[in-house]
């Protein structure tokens, strides 16, 4: 790995907007410089489905003439990457599925709120089949590859995101977190990555996405891109069925949290296919609490009190999704069989399954709300593995898949049910080079809170400071 960015790289945004802003460099020559690294990324990280080289160009150039003429806006002329469950106007959205997708002719509410801050949108990444799985590949792409380790998955289901942000493609990207799916990408290749409250980010043209389980969020560098983007892109649409309090979340960067109690949580919520967590991961999550030790915090030991049937309330939402996206497809015949078979399972839980799913919402927040009674924050592994080979799910069943799942990403899926917020920090790496993370989980709407912590981390480790040697 190296300390500094190479001219290869893209700075992190908050440098890329003060570029912008004093002159340095224009939209245009960042806008090509990306497009150029995408172009040379595709057969070794292939991280993009939809790149817009011409429409991006365009949009640069207007963006410079825009600046030109005295305009200020948060993102003028910034290039940032959407993962393809998003749509944008002008290209189709194939949320990693095979078949012949007509383009969208609206964007979604977060594009629209990109756009009107300025941003160039410069492509679409890859995302696994319905963003099930937390590998990033299929039959119809191949594989997007960790630009730590391109034998290694950069994770899923905003897999992509998190390689063209890692391999410094584009300064930030945003992806959807409906398990995991924004902290786990980010652990795998050391990135910082926030799942807002739910309804802090509009899901339109979904007024609620998987039932309530799914929220977009940020994936950057740093804390403060991190929090820059999420208020870019925070706000809501009239059909929203979640709203939460309006929160400008980048002013908590560099805030003092004050003394804090953190609670340790290593155990992982129950999933009927138990697997140890990994020493490595282990020692590296508890290296953090020691961090926060000696930043002044209060750590001790405790767990949220989950319960045994806490993942029946994540199926039902979690695979009644599943096929309602799947009846969606040009074709859902050209679907892996898995996705087939969890949208089969999912058109039963419909109805009353899912009837009682949301009843117990309310429930489930008092058992595991109880913890923040005693504690402020809740730290604990985002993983329980190092990222695992590329190919860890080729050519195996539903069973099987499901296994290799549980095994790797215990952790971050019930703060999707609870749908309150949690920050992905880097969390160091194995003895072989790889990332991984630890969540910051916090209660309803404690999103300023956990950028505070965040930021303070980020302060003493520099993980920022830390990117791969190459990705070409």
């Amino acid at each position: 790995m190296t300390t500094q960015d190479t001219p290869t790289r893209s700075a992190d945004l908050t440098a890329t907007v003060a570029a912008l802003d004093t002159g340095a460099t224009t939209s245009v020559d960042l806008t090509r410089a990306a497009l150029d690294r995408i172009d040379a990324s595709r057969t070794t990280l292939n991280a993009f489905r939809v790149v817009r080289d011409t429409a991006a160009t365009t949009e640069a150039a207007d963006a410079d003439r825009r600046r030109a003429a005295g305009e200020h806006l948060p993102l003028l002329g910034v290039p940032i990457a959407v993962k393809d469950d998003t749509d944008v106007a002008g290209e189709s959205t194939a949320f990693g599925c095979p078949g012949d997708f007509r383009p969208r002719t609206e964007d979604a509410e977060i594009v629209r709120r990109l756009r009107e801050a300025g941003a160039v949108i410069v492509g679409k990444t890859h995302s696994p089949e319905l963003g099930q799985w937390p590998l990033t590949g299929s039959s119809t792409f191949g594989h997007t590859r960790n630009p730590w380790s391109r034998e290694h998955t950069p994770g899923g289901s905003s897999g992509g995101a998190a390689a063209a942000v890692a391999a410094g493609l584009v300064p930030a990207a945003v992806g959807s977190d409906g398990a995991g799916s924004v902290r786990i990408p980010s652990a795998w290749t050391n990135l910082v990555g926030i799942k807002p409250q739910r309804g802090r980010v509009s899901t339109w043209p979904e007024p609620e996405a998987f039932y309530g389980l799914t929220t977009h969020g940020p994936l950057a560098r740093t804390v403060a891109d991190a929090a820059l983007l999420l208020d870019v892109i925070s706000g809501n649409h009239p059909g929203d069925l979640h709203r939460c309090t309006p929160t400008r979340i980048s002013d908590a960067v560099g805030r003092d949290p004050g003394r804090l109690t953190v609670a340790l949580s290593l155990k992982a919520p129950f999933t009927a296919t138990p697997h140890p967590l990994d020493p490595q991961v282990r020692s590296r999550v508890v290296a953090l609490a020691a961090t926060l030790r000696d930043l002044g915090h209060r750590v001790v030991l405790a767990d949220p009190d989950y319960g045994f049937a806490f993942g029946l309330d994540f199926l039902p939402r979690s695979l009644a999704g599943i096929d309602d996206w799947l009846r969606r497809l040009p074709d859902p015949t050209l679907a892996d069989a898995r996705t087939r078979s969890n949208a089969r399972t999912g058109r039963l839980l419909h109805g009353l399954p899912l009837r009682a799913a949301r009843a117990a919402e309310p429930y489930l927040r008092r058992r595991v709300g109880r913890i923040f009674e005693t504690v402020d924050v809740v730290l604990a592994p985002t993983t329980a593995t190092p990222p695992p080979p590329v190919d860890a799910i080729d050519g195996i069943g539903g069973w099987a898949t499901d296994k290799v799942i549980t095994a790797t990403c215990p952790y971050a899926w019930p703060w999707n049910v609870l749908g309150w917020p949690g920050v992905n920090v880097p969390a160091g790496f194995t003895d072989g080079g790889l990332p991984v993370g630890a969540q910051l989980l916090g209660h309803t709407e404690s999103e300023p809170l956990l950028v505070a912590l965040a930021s303070q981390l980020e302060s003493v480790l520099r993980w920022h400071e830390q990117t791969p040697e190459r990705w070409w």
